[in-house]
């Protein structure tokens, strides 16, 4: 069974740090191209970062442009987005997502080129 699971959300001051994490299991993720999307209520999904398959390149909105770096370790068939400098307006539900290399080119962060989602992992950024 094919599953993506995120952790690390919480609960943090703004300024503070959060690493999260998207493990894969069922497939090899070092076929897929991974991005990290957020949701917040009442507003539209938004792609935050992506990275290639090959971990060579990456993508991220201008609004974490900075603060916000993806990685991967396929070894241990993980994803990641270490998050800095948090700030209220990045509170949100994060969402990892994976796209077959062969489906997209290098890093996308558009939703619809991605199959594969995981349940979301809740950040919150409050004092």
């Amino acid at each position: 069974q094919l599953q993506l699971v995120e952790s690390g959300g919480g609960l943090v001051q703004p300024g503070g740090s959060l690493r999260l994490s998207c493990a894969a299991s069922g497939f090899t993720l070092d076929y897929y191209v991974i991005g990290w999307f957020r949701q917040a209520p009442g507003k539209e999904r938004e792609g935050v970062s992506c990275i290639s398959s090959g971990g060579i390149s990456t993508n991220y909105a201008d609004s974490v442009k900075g603060r916000f770096t993806i990685s991967r370790d396929n070894a241990k068939n993980t994803v990641y987005l270490q998050m800095n400098s948090l700030k209220p307006e990045d509170t949100a539900v994060y969402y990892c997502a994976a796209a077959e290399r062969t489906v997209v080119l290098g890093t996308s962060r558009q939703a619809d080129d991605y199959d594969y989602w995981g349940q979301g992992t809740q950040v919150t950024v409050s004092s």
